[in-house]
């Protein structure tokens, strides 16, 4: 068996225990449309199962939560961010990786875990969040957050301590990892980051998409790539234009599922 057959079955085994696809508990899914459920399901801790009628392509593309798995954003997102590490890594494009909002630490650890399958040990994984949650909206700086209520969300309050845990359970959390801890806006433009290579941003907010663009966009290696977790969402989408049509950058945003889009900086 080729080292490079080990690799890409280790990587397709992580990325599926990530989301939980191995055993796939039952499904999580409020009988709601998606964009109210996600409000309304973290801010009630209510969460109505449906025992043994598990849909995959839902889990496949994010649309339903795993109660135990360590990331929500289904197996096109977390394949969308395997393909756009291992170009950078193909191409040499220089920087480090980061995610801006970790909840359990899912698609960190698997940046993580394919540095170690492909030997990189120059690397740095960037892990940044508050680890309580999202910010009350500034409605008055940022009015596209008028209608959010993600700050309630209980469910999406995630400690640091236990993202550290879960990144040691998969044997990944070692000097390559580093954690910010804050709001966006207070540590990202202090951040001692040279450049990246893959920045993926997964904020929900319009204030929190900006504030990471404003800081990490310019440090982004041409050739690297930005990915937009929340791009469904109005108020993430808007601040992804705004940003963009400020500054001239005409680059084709991508759509990977239902939720996720993504580009390849010129």
């Amino acid at each position: 068996m080729s080292n490079e057959y080990t690799k890409d079955l280790y990587l397709d085994l992580l990325k599926r225990a990530l989301v939980n696809w191995l055993y796939m508990d039952d499904e999580v899914k409020p009988l709601l449309p998606r964009k109210i459920s996600y409000v309304l399901t973290t801010l009630t801790g209510i969460r109505i199962t449906v025992p043994r009628n598990v849909d995959t392509t839902k889990r496949e593309s994010g649309d339903d939560w795993p109660v135990i798995g360590h990331s929500m954003i289904g197996l096109k997102r977390m394949s969308n961010l395997q393909r756009c590490v291992e170009d950078v890594l193909e191409n040499n494009v220089p920087g480090d990786l980061i995610e801006t909002g970790v909840w359990r630490g899912g698609a960190c650890i698997f940046m993580r875990g394919v540095l170690k399958a492909h030997g990189v040990t120059d690397r740095k994984v960037w892990v940044a969040d508050s680890f309580r949650g999202l910010p009350f909206p500034n409605v008055r700086k940022y009015p596209a957050d008028k209608s959010s209520l993600f700050f309630l969300a209980r469910s999406l309050v995630v400690p640091l301590e236990t993202v550290k845990a879960n990144f040691d359970k998969y044997g990944l959390l070692d000097d390559q990892v580093v954690f910010l801890k804050g709001w966006f806006k207070d540590t990202l433009p202090a951040a001692p980051i040279g450049k990246l290579a893959v920045m993926r941003l997964d904020g929900d907010m319009y204030e929190s998409t900006m504030d990471a663009l404003k800081s990490l966009y310019p440090k982004l290696s041409p050739g690297g790539y930005a990915i937009i977790d929340d791009y469904a969402i109005p108020a993430c989408k808007q601040a992804v234009e705004d940003y963009c049509r400020a500054r001239s950058i005409e680059d084709k945003i991508v759509p990977i599922d239902g939720g996720g889009a993504f580009w390849k900086k010129a």
